[in-house]
């Protein structure tokens, strides 16, 4: 049995790995989907202030309260941030690392850093004029304006995510993380979805985050950027897999 600590990225809550739990705990393993500080439940704990240290604390916080150790710390996507924080702070508790279509940034970068200019001022312009300049909010989950990101998820998923979405805090994404260094304290592994491990080392020269992928364990589950939905079981068995 493998101990799962599961993390949404952007907007989401647990819910979002809902059926990836079920199956997981129906082979015998134990998860923990969380959801993150301002978001969904915890929408009222939501700040100018909420940022990656509180999801860091926060989770840190979790796995002590629980006792868990040897843990399989999944993060998707945003997530990616907080789990890498939680690996340097408490690497004695994390079994492995895994990054769902996302992978660590180096020390100094923030999620916001993975778009192009273009793409950055757009997002502060969206938090300026809808998100009372802190709050990000969330995507339009439009499968026709984004085609590859969505692809493979049902019509009633997608209203799914669009009901149950919440803005999240521009300070997650923004926030960096000062690391002693590049490499991971832990074992660490990456589920590419909306881009092939050839794909990582052929940016790899071009781009310190995919610099930095091609030193994990590569595994490939092409679909659109959330598998949790597009492909459920399938992402299931390979996170056990990967952690067994």
């Amino acid at each position: 049995m493998t101990t799962f600590v599961l993390v949404p990225g952007f907007w989401l809550g647990s819910w979002a790995w809902d059926s990836v739990a079920e199956r997981l705990r129906a082979d015998g393993h134990e998860v923990h989907a969380l959801s993150m500080p301002g978001i969904a439940e915890r929408a009222g704990e939501a700040t100018p202030e909420t940022g990656v240290p509180a999801e860091v604390a926060d989770i840190v916080e979790y796995l002590r309260r629980h006792a868990l150790r040897d843990v399989v710390l999944v993060g998707h996507s945003g997530g990616n941030m907080p789990v890498t924080g939680v690996a340097d702070a408490v690497p004695e508790l994390i079994a492995r690392l895994v990054y769902v279509d996302t992978g660590p940034m180096p020390s100094g970068l923030g999620v916001i850093d993975f778009g192009p200019p273009e793409a950055q001022e757009a997002q502060r312009k969206l938090v300026a004029e809808q998100g009372e300049g802190w709050l990000l909010p969330p995507s339009a989950f439009d499968a026709a304006e984004d085609p590859v990101n969505l692809a493979g998820i049902s019509e009633a998923d997608l209203e799914r995510m669009r009901t149950l979405a919440s803005p999240q805090p521009f300070r997650t994404v923004t926030d960096t993380l000062d690391r002693p260094g590049d490499a991971l304290p832990v074992p660490a592994s990456a589920i590419t979805c909306t881009f092939s491990p050839e794909q990582v080392t052929q940016l790899a020269g071009v781009s310190p985050i995919f610099a930095l992928m091609t030193k994990l364990d590569l595994h490939h589950l092409p679909t659109g950027h959330w598998p949790m939905f597009s492909r459920p079981d399938d992402l299931a068995v390979l996170l056990a897999e990967i952690g067994s």
